[in-house]
């Protein structure tokens, strides 16, 4: 296999396998789930997409666990409790800046990743997986490949550090879309971007995602709030 191709595969097919998966019989639920983790970072440990990377540089972490404490910021106000101040302004952004083509946020009953539906232990792993596994998979997958292979076709000969407007904003636009709530999926998009450029570390890129996923997570167990898993 040469180079490019392996190259490709590695940073792509732990993604696909994790969107392919989505379609298990029965999923949502939290078996489902923890056998996409399971499949995702066999494929993300055995493909080493991280392979000809620079490690994680300890300065980079500060300006990631800030970036990464952001985006959950973000991704939360709209739908909490004060926001509803401003009904109307709560009500567009539900109605039209969450959920794709004007669809409101639905409470799927029973939440399939609740403790009380699907145990504590598969909860856990909803937890450790979307902190973990997809956060990583993500940044190797958008940042990593999607936003260079945009660039040129030979995407690591791409400087992690070279910015190109256009395939930017192009990345962003369909990380955003790749997520239920979209527009604070573009903002985020834009935010790991801009990390991953800024300190030429894709790792950090990385940890900001997961420290904004492991967040989340916390605050969906802590509050109830599963529309948002």
């Amino acid at each position: 296999m040469d180079r490019k191709l392996r190259d490709t595969l590695a940073h792509v097919a732990p993604f696909a396998a994790w969107i392919a998966l989505i379609y298990l019989p029965g999923s949502p639920s939290g078996w489902t789930y923890a056998a996409r983790a399971l499949v995702g970072l066999a494929l993300f440990l055995g493909l080493r997409p991280w392979r000809g990377y620079a490690p994680l540089r300890v300065r980079n972490l500060p300006l990631a666990a800030g970036v990464g404490v952001a985006v959950f910021a973000v991704w939360i106000l709209p739908e909490m409790e004060w926001a509803s101040r401003w009904p109307a302004l709560q009500e567009f952004y539900l109605k039209y800046a969450a959920l794709p083509w004007g669809r409101l946020p639905e409470v799927v009953s029973p939440p399939p990743y609740a403790p009380e539906t699907c145990g504590w232990p598969l909860a856990v792993v909803r937890l450790l997986g979307s902190a973990f596994i997809i956060s990583f998979i993500e940044e190797f997958f958008w940042r990593g490949f999607i936003y260079r292979w945009i660039i040129a076709r030979d995407f690591r000969s791409v400087d992690l550090g070279v910015f190109v407007r256009n395939a930017f904003f192009i990345t962003a636009l369909l990380f955003g879309l790749e997520h239920d709530r979209w527009l604070v999926g573009i903002l985020a998009g834009l935010a790991y971007g801009a990390l991953a450029i800024r300190t030429r570390d894709l790792w950090a890129a990385g940890v900001a995602h997961a420290i904004t996923n492991f967040l989340l997570g916390l605050y969906v167990l802590a509050t109830g709030q599963h529309g948002f898993w």
